[in-house]
């Protein structure tokens, strides 16, 4: 059996990033993926407008500058699902869903997070029927509608303003005072006309018969309910890591995210982690880049030992 130096679990930024700089540093590496379309999160972002050089370009476009970037460079390329991984000893094992093993001396987990839901009734039962985590995606399935937007932070903003482009009126939902996203961020939520801000709010549940009709809001405060007659809720509150391979052997904070350092070193000997599943202050795509290239510099080194 084949044995590789290095293999790349998810092709995000962080490990789009990490295939580049391995095929570079000419290590004999594979870059699994367990999607059809690479990109990771980064593909459902409407606008990336603060990546240098790049401006003015969607996520999917500049995953797919990536994506033609591995390719001219001959990057080996799988998709997979991975259900398992033995961390144990120089030559690492990876078990794929379709049965098969793969050996490799070091493995890069750039496995990024997946959207933190609501936990509302109506919220599962609803989803696709007017529930979603992604406007880019299915913000053009309300044009000329209402809509609400939950959360505070860049994505929550970002939404906001996405879909006052194609609504007719955007409800910006947040549990707090005052917004985490960017202040420029902020001024054009602020200013925006189409935008009504519900400060100190949470939606306690999505009502609606085979599609969202309304949904329950609640002040923090006053513990007052509200029903608001909406089309469609967009759910932005956040992301937790997709961290359970290697669960109880990786070392990880309380939330879930890989412990490691700028140099991607996690506390298994040949296992590193970057990208949006290690624990970081700032994730965004030009970090989850930076990962990706210190991790590959943190395994030649670690190759160079054994």
């Amino acid at each position: 059996m084949k044995i590789y130096d290095l293999v790349i679990i998810g092709s995000g930024p962080a490990g789009m990033a990490a295939a580049i700089y391995a095929k570079r540093a000419m290590l004999d590496s594979l870059l699994l993926e367990k999607e059809y379309v690479p990109g990771g999160q980064v593909i459902q972002t409407y606008e990336v407008d603060n990546y240098p050089g790049l401006p003015k370009m969607n996520g999917m476009e500049l995953s797919n500058r990536f994506a033609e970037h591995a390719k001219e460079l001959g990057i080996e390329t799988k998709i997979g699902e991975v259900t398992d991984i033995n961390p144990d000893g120089e030559i690492k094992e990876i078990s794929l869903k379709s049965g098969e093993t793969i050996q490799t001396k070091t493995i890069i987990l750039a496995t990024g997070a997946v959207h933190r839901t609501l936990g509302v009734p109506g919220e599962k039962e609803l989803a696709g029927m007017g529930v979603s985590y992604c406007a880019t995606c299915d913000g053009a399935f309300f044009r000329n509608k209402t809509t609400a937007v939950v959360g505070g932070g860049d994505v929550a903003l970002e939404d906001a303003i996405f879909l006052s482009r194609i609504c007719e009126k955007v409800y910006l939902i947040h549990r707090r005072d005052e917004f985490r996203g960017a202040k420029i961020l902020q001024n054009q939520v602020k200013n925006n006309e189409k935008i009504e801000i519900l400060w100190n709010s949470v939606v306690t549940k999505i009502d609606g018969e085979n599609k969202v009709e309304s949904i329950q809001i609640e002040t923090v405060d006053s513990h007052v309910d509200k029903m608001i007659s909406v089309d469609g809720i967009f759910i932005a509150v956040g992301t937790k890591p997709v961290s359970e391979l290697l669960k109880g052997r990786l070392a990880m904070d309380e939330q879930g995210y890989i412990v490691a350092g700028e140099d991607g070193i996690t506390n298994l000997p040949g296992i590193f982690a970057g990208g949006d599943g290690r624990t970081k202050n700032l994730r965004q795509v030009v970090t989850a880049v930076a990962d990706g290239a210190n991790c590959v510099q943190s395994v030649e080194r670690y190759l160079q030992k054994i």
